[in-house]
């Protein structure tokens, strides 16, 4: 699978190494982003064999207070597509999960996700958003930890002006301290904890033709380290916990869909039999 990486990025133990003070110490939380981390060719594959996100078998259209998008509801959306399953498998590899774990400093060994719960491809089109949040904490199968996001980005010629950044929040939830452009090739790994606020909370302003395509890959261990712990995070499964940005009270709720409210956890169990 060394096609899959541009020349500059095939060691992956010494880029590892050379980037993980950067990545530790980052703010507002650990996170960092690599550009053209892929080969190109093979990122062109995948837009070409993009798939079909109106398949309501395959995919959920999010359409509330929350968030307006589109994920995959099930592995089997991904298993068809031959490029993008090669990707999604080098994502999930030994190779890449120990860089993951090795950047990020993480002790407990990674497990990546098979069941892409919650990840897989996404899919934002104009006027759609994503609230300010921080991620669901376990995974509902293995009751593992979630530690750590990876997201690529496959936005080909995408100004500024579209908007759709990804937004890193101060834990307070005073300011944005970083904005990241979803460019295509672009790479952005970062912790997960109850105070790893993200989202890209604004209306996306691209053309009707145009949409932000990611794919997402969500990382696990058996517990975390102690001065992760939060006792309202990580003693119960809790699903999303979404975020007022300042100023803006009211944006979010945090009261569950009706089939969330009544099936708890269990609601992830069905995603993954689906």
């Amino acid at each position: 699978m060394k096609h899959l990486l541009k020349d500059e990025y095939q060691d992956l133990d010494s880029l590892a190494e050379s980037s993980r003070t950067k990545y530790i110490t980052a703010k507002p939380f650990p996170h960092i982003y690599f550009d053209n981390f892929f080969n190109e060719e093979v990122l062109n594959n995948i837009l070409s064999d993009w798939p079909n996100t109106k398949d309501k078998k395959k995919f959920y259209n999010e359409d509330g207070k929350n968030e307006k998008k589109i994920s995959t509801s099930s592995p089997l959306a991904l298993d068809t597509i031959p490029s993008l399953n090669e990707f999604l498998n080098f994502l999930n590899s030994f190779r890449f999960v120990n860089f993951v774990q090795n950047i990020a400093g993480i002790n407990e060994s990674l497990v990546p996700d098979p069941y892409f719960i919650g990840g897989g491809v996404h899919e934002i089109k104009k006027g759609g958003f994503l609230k300010v949040h921080a991620d669901f904490n376990y995974h509902p199968k293995f009751k593992l930890s979630r530690r750590i996001n990876a997201l690529i980005y496959l936005n080909k010629e995408w100004h500024e002006s579209y908007g759709g950044h990804l937004e890193l929040w101060d834990r307070k939830m005073q300011n944005c301290e970083v904005k990241i452009l979803p460019i295509f090739n672009r790479m952005v790994i970062f912790n997960t904890t109850y105070f790893s606020y993200h989202g890209h909370p604004n209306p996306l302003n691209c053309p009707e033709s145009k949409s932000r395509k990611s794919l997402a890959l969500y990382y696990y261990s058996n517990g975390r380290p102690k001065e992760e712990i939060h006792e309202d995070f990580d003693n119960q499964f809790r699903t999303t916990m979404w975020k007022n940005r300042k100023n803006n009270q009211g944006e979010v709720s945090n009261s569950m869909p009706i089939y969330k409210r009544i099936f708890g956890k269990f609601y992830y169990k069905i995603k993954i039999k689906n």
